[in-house]
């Protein structure tokens, strides 16, 4: 890839991997879209991957940096709970990554049509989500039920157009936790996720015999999503306080109904 595709998918990767909209759904379309246009898929789009969802993953470690240090130290049940919450997704994950043939795993998690219509999924499940009653309880009072139920929402998103975080913070705030509660858990549950998908990933490279992307590339795109992660953070975390999720719906709605159209008419 040039120095410009990477600037501008560090850009995409890290805003769409925290705000609510769905980073894999809006990928698969980006692609699609390429290929309509007659663009051969380009052949480091995995190692790319891989080094912006690094990026990604290194601003949730700075942004939540303080609550990190407290997994390690004294809140231990919280780090099990998120070791517990974390099993379906690695299930999941598993499942379409080594069980399911390459065939099936590429028709329901590259399928541009699958992420249309699932972008209106999510826009449903965010105006669920800010109309849920204000919690009360902190991430540290949840339940393992509670944890299960997140990770399951966690699950459900590896469908392109399901948000991940959308959807583990609207199942943190239908368990009770406060709006800030709700999404500090989502996030802490992502760090096992996507590390993991890191890992399969990284494995499929170094079946392949290595990166064809010159490092300082990949480094670049490595900064650019840090930077922008963090930036996506902070402002999901005020849209979050105020509960204003639904905003982002009346994006994904037309988005999705727009991806369909264009998928069922080629």
């Amino acid at each position: 890839m040039s120095f410009f595709e990477i600037i501008i998918l560090a850009i995409v990767q890290g805003f769409t991997e925290f705000l609510p909209v769905s980073s894999s759904g809006h990928l698969v379309v980006a692609n699609a879209l390429l290929e309509s246009m007659g663009r051969p898929p380009s052949p480091d789009v995995l190692e790319v991957n891989i080094a912006l969802h690094l990026g990604t993953l290194l601003s949730v470690l700075v942004f939540y940096r303080r609550e990190i240090v407290r997994l390690l130290t004294s809140d231990r049940r919280v780090a099990l709970l998120i070791v517990l919450g974390s099993i379906p997704a690695f299930l999941v994950g598993v499942l379409f990554k080594k069980v399911l043939p390459d065939t099936t795993t590429a028709a329901v998690l590259e399928n541009p049509l699958v992420a249309g219509l699932m972008f209106p999924v999510t826009a449903l499940i965010l105006i669920a989500a800010s109309r849920v009653s204000r919690g009360e309880r902190n991430y540290t009072q949840l339940s393992p039920w509670g944890a299960l139920l997140i990770g399951l929402a966690q699950a459900f998103a590896i469908l392109p157009g399901v948000s991940r975080s959308g959807s583990t913070i609207a199942a943190g705030l239908g368990v009770g936790l406060r709006r800030d509660a709700a999404a500090t858990f989502a996030f802490l549950l992502a760090i096992p996720v996507i590390a993991g998908a890191g890992v399969f990933e990284g494995l499929d490279i170094y079946e392949a015999g290595g990166t064809s992307t010159a490092w300082p590339l990949l480094l670049l795109g490595i900064a650019v999503s840090f930077a922008v992660g963090l930036a996506a953070l902070a402002l999901l975390i005020r849209f979050v306080r105020a509960g204003r999720l639904a905003v982002f719906a009346w994006y994904l709605i037309p988005l999705g109904v727009a991806v369909v159209a264009w998928q069922l008419a080629w």
